[in-house]
């Protein structure tokens, strides 16, 4: 278990090495987690396929100032310029969202909708919660990212650009994220 672990972080800080010397706007190095074309496979790592390009430039522009943190994105952000950001924010919004693998309960879906307007979920996320300008696409997003997401708004620990994130979940319940994220990840990006 402890070679396991050993080797695990050894892996990762050569991953992490050799991302730093690799040309730092490549496309193939996020795949080692947001999965290929930005459609992540992990629970617990976005999706950036799709994405606005605006919203990828302005999140690796906040987690290389430290306005945003986090032990994977953080370094790997440190060293972009305002091209590199802008080449992969381009390159990353071209890319089509794979189907969402999450289904959604019959419950979410029938409260989804409403919670989605009563919380204002789609006056910034667009109608059909596809993200806009510096906002996120998270119809289609991972069930445990956006469970997380929410959780950090509402506790006011997650970094929020302008405020309303962490206004909108302030009041969110426990049950309210759970039918929230449950709905969200099960909706398709298209």
């Amino acid at each position: 278990m402890i070679l396991a672990r050993i080797n695990a972080a050894a892996a990762a800080a050569a991953f992490l090495f050799l991302a730093g010397a690799a040309e730092a706007a490549d496309p193939n190095l996020c795949a080692a987690c947001h999965g290929d074309a930005g459609n992540s496979t992990n629970p617990a790592v976005p999706s950036i396929a799709q994405q606005p390009a605006q919203f990828i430039s302005t999140s690796l522009f906040m987690f290389r100032e430290g306005n945003r943190k986090d032990p994977q994105m953080s370094p790997m952000a440190a060293n972009l310029s305002n091209a590199e950001m802008n080449e992969l924010a381009k390159f990353f919004a071209e890319q089509k969202a794979a189907p969402p693998k999450h289904k959604s309960s019959a419950a979410s879906v029938q409260a989804g909708p409403e919670l989605t307007k009563k919380f204002n979920c789609t006056q910034c996320h667009g109608a059909k919660l596809l993200g806009q300008q510096h906002i996120p696409r998270i119809a289609g997003q991972q069930f445990e990212y956006l469970k997380v997401q929410l959780r950090g708004f509402k506790a006011g620990t997650r970094a929020d650009i302008d405020g309303n994130m962490t206004s909108a979940a302030e009041p969110l319940t426990e049950k309210d994220i759970e039918a929230l994220t449950d709905y969200l990840a099960g909706l398709s990006a298209q």
